[in-house]
């Protein structure tokens, strides 16, 4: 009997422990979130030695399970799961104080959407963050990316087939929030190849970052996370959201455009009309081809050489001619008023005042009811 009334209350402990971890089980949902967007900035403050330390609360609902060494361009991530193990977190660092993590930054010329990077004598980083063809990406954090990638997916799958855990937020700030945007692309199409489970659900939270590549990628990226599920934060005074230079020539159109054919257009035209609007045409399509061409040079081969140095064996890619950056994701601004402005003035020369996590953190407890 005792042995009997033994098994029987281990057995109910065991149904009662299972009913409150699938009671605290959490589900993504679509849509912003402020509560889930500020958990997100406390898990990156926990990256203590990024360029400004920034102190804000512990993370409420998560724990950190993994922290990776930092990679050749200083690049570092971590993996946080809930009480529940439900969901992970992929959070990757921004920008360090190391040179070597600004010249990733730097290193700003176009790669390919699709493509493959040679970043050792035997390691070739394969990747799609796009479908379309004509879409292009950062080249740096492409290569960033590219460190960090393999370990990634290797945690993924163990948790996964461990815990079962089936939902993933990605986020970052800065240059961890460009990483976030260039691993939700890989990871969805890592997906689509068969090489993730295909019900694990991704969310992302892009939070101040800069601009991850042309207008093709940023039209891939909200197709894929389309219904909400990937959102950029920007905070409407911050700069760096509004990088990397960007310019547009007349190859960055789609294919169907008035400008494929122009010498027929001009046709049309009388003499006098025509001789004036072909010179003019003719200008500015020399003249921000070469500006795009001058950008691809220092950004791409010069830049590279420098990161060479870090990684000896890197293999610099074909640069793609465009540097036609844009901003992906749903935007979430955070647009300051004048309250914020008299604690983070406009002014000076204290560059990254808009840009660090503090402001960010306020701004989305203010705009979104909740009391700083």
């Amino acid at each position: 009997m005792k042995r009997q009334s033994f098994i029987g209350r281990a057995v109910l402990l065991l149904f009662l422990a299972t009913a409150f971890l699938q009671s605290t089980a959490q589900d993504l949902k679509s849509g912003f979130d402020e509560e889930e967007y500020l958990e997100m900035l406390r898990i990156t403050s926990r990256q203590v030695d990024s360029v400004q330390k920034n102190s804000l609360p512990a993370p409420e609902q998560y724990t950190m399970e993994f922290r990776s060494n930092p990679g050749p361009l200083d690049n570092r991530w971590e993996l946080w799961t809930n009480k529940s193990r439900s969901i992970m977190v992929i959070s990757i660092r921004g920008t360090t104080q190391k040179s070597i993590s600004w010249l990733e930054n730097f290193y700003s010329a176009m790669v390919p959407a699709t493509g493959s990077v040679q970043l050792n004598d035997s390691t070739v980083f394969n990747y799609k963050f796009a479908a379309d063809p004509k879409a292009t990406v950062h080249v740096g954090w492409t290569i960033g990316l590219g460190t960090m990638a393999p370990e990634m997916m290797q945690k993924i799958k163990a948790f996964n087939s461990e815990h079962h855990t089936k939902q993933l937020i990605v986020t970052g700030h800065s240059q961890g929030g460009a990483l976030a945007f260039l691993l939700r692309s890989y990871l969805h199409y890592e997906k689509e190849a068969g090489h993730l489970p295909a019900d694990l659900i991704i969310k992302s939270y892009n939070s101040a970052a800069p601009k991850p590549g042309n207008l093709y990628y940023g039209y891939d990226y909200d197709h894929i996370t389309r219904n909400g599920w990937g959102f950029t934060i920007v905070n409407a005074l911050d700069w760096v959201p509004e990088t990397p230079f960007s310019i547009q020539t007349l190859r960055d159109f789609n294919n169907l455009n008035p400008f494929t054919d122009v010498e027929k257009q001009l046709k049309k035209q009388s003499f006098l009309v025509r001789l004036y609007l072909k010179r003019v045409y003719g200008r500015m399509n020399r003249k921000t081809s070469k500006s795009q061409r001058v950008f691809t040079k220092y950004l791409g081969k010069t830049i590279g050489s420098q990161i060479k140095k870090a990684m000896p064996q890197l293999k610099q890619p074909d640069y793609a001619p465009t540097v036609n950056f844009t901003r992906a994701g749903v935007p979430i601004v955070l647009q300051p008023d004048a309250e914020y402005l008299q604690k983070y003035p406009d002014s000076g020369n204290r560059i990254f005042i808009h840009h660090g996590l503090w402001p960010y953190y306020l701004l989305t407890q203010k705009i979104y009811g909740k009391n700083p």
